[in-house]
This record gives C-alpha cells, sequence and structure tokens, in this order.
C-alpha cells in the first residue's frame, strides 16, 4: 500500500512540473492609438457666382468676399462682405439699387469627419445690414383709361442714405478639395427687420439681401472657394 501511495505522489509531481515547464507566458498587449488633430485657423474667399451673374447678365455686377474663423470643433464665426448694384424691370418701373452691405454671425458644423478629414455640413445665422442708394429710372402710372392713355416718365428719381437690416438663417456645406482650398455652396432664407424707404417709392432691392418680396422675405445662394490659414492644431 505505501508504494501504491507513493507511486501516485510521484506521478502529480511529474505532471505539475511538465505543465509549468510547457507553460506560455501571457504578454499584455497595448492598444494602438493614432490621434488626428485638425487645422484652426481664419479661411478668406470669394464667392464665384457674382462675377458670373455680372458676365451674362447686364443688370447686375458687384463681388463678395467670405471669411470665417474656427472656435471649436462644430462652430465658426463667419462674416461676408460685399458690393452689389442691380437694375430691376417690374410691370411699371425700372429701378437700379446700388451700396454695400455686411453679413456677420456663425456656423455650426452637424458632419462628424473621418480621421483627418476637414469638410462641413453646416447650419447658420447671420445679422446683415446695407447701406446704399437707389434710382426710380423710369416709371408708368398704373391709369386704365381709353381716353387718358398711361406715358412712361424718364426723369430719373434718386434717394440716397438707405438702409436694410435682416435675420438671415443659411444651410451649407464646405468640402476641401486640395490641402487648405475649399469649395462651399450655400442658401440662406432671409427676413427684413427694418428698411428705410424712398420717399413715393417703396425699396424692390437691397444690396446683401437681394429682391424684397412683399411678405419682405428674400432668398440667396453663394459659390465659393477659399483658402484656410491654419495658426494651429487640437
Amino acid at each position: 500500500m505505501y508504494k501504491y501511495f507513493t507511486s501516485i505522489f510521484f506521478f502529480f509531481v511529474c505532471v505539475e512540473a511538465f505543465s509549468q515547464v510547457n507553460e506560455t507566458p501571457i504578454k499584455e498587449t497595448t492598444k494602438d492609438t493614432i490621434i488626428y488633430k485638425s487645422s484652426y485657423g481664419i479661411r478668406l474667399g470669394a464667392d464665384i457666382s457674382k462675377p458670373v451673374l455680372a458676365a451674362i447678365s447686364n443688370s447686375f455686377s458687384g463681388f463678395e468676399i467670405v471669411g470665417d474663423y474656427r472656435i471649436s470643433k462644430r462652430f465658426y464665426v463667419a462674416a461676408e462682405l460685399g458690393y452689389e448694384e442691380q437694375t430691376n424691370q417690374e410691370d411699371y418701373t425700372n429701378s437700379t439699387a446700388k451700396g454695400s452691405y455686411a453679413r456677420l454671425g456663425f456656423n455650426y458644423n452637424a458632419y462628424e469627419n473621418w480621421l483627418d478629414m476637414n469638410n462641413e455640413i453646416f447650419v447658420g445665422y447671420r445679422y446683415g445690414f446695407s447701406l446704399f442708394d437707389q434710382t426710380l429710372n423710369s416709371y408708368t402710372p398704373n391709369v386704365n383709361s381709353t381716353y387718358f392713355p398711361a406715358n412712361s416718365i424718364n426723369t430719373p428719381v434718386a434717394a440716397s442714405s438707405l438702409n436694410a437690416h435682416w435675420s438671415e438663417f443659411l444651410f451649407g456645406l464646405k468640402v476641401e478639395t486640395f490641402k487648405n482650398l475649399f469649395l462651399g455652396a450655400s442658401v440662406s432664407y432671409k427676413v427684413l427687420m427694418s428698411t428705410k424707404e424712398p420717399e413715393n417709392f417703396k425699396t424692390l432691392y437691397a444690396p446683401g439681401f437681394n429682391r424684397i418680396f412683399e411678405s419682405s422675405t428674400g432668398f440667396g445662394f453663394n459659390y465659393t472657394v477659399s483658402y484656410l490659414i491654419p495658426f494651429k492644431k487640437k
């Protein structure tokens, strides 16, 4: 019996020693992480739709400079400055408005970029104002009479130091086509807050606001090319 227990004990000792010799050590692995930093800086450019429109239309001329500055991961402060001259032909009137404007506000980027991409799908708000002159080039009195037909009056009537103020809501996108070079497009819905009207005539067009409808609303669009001047990455 003593030999039997001795043999069993010796067997388990050998098995334990063999298992320790063949045990493979487990190495701790660390997960590699790569942090992609985004560029922060000022982005400047121009609305390329305005010179194209001026080239194909004799009634419009103007330009617009655009810019924004990134203040956080998703928020940008933004502004547009420009000048426009537009002649409008209505049923009974022909008028020209010309002057400068500015729009100030912010954009919120709702797009989640992959890796080191720097694109935007944004919504935004602007407060806009313009200072302009308006000239009533000609008009025809709205008189419906067979015996006294209305004649067109071609004596220009000018009004200066006019202004308009409005709120503007935008939706648009910006795509980085090359390093720090962006193409963008946006549409906007505008609500007129106040305007200084000329005497005996209504303002039909305000630079920066575009055509003013009877509901005191308007629409706009732009196509931009801009370049980012990076200051830092984070």
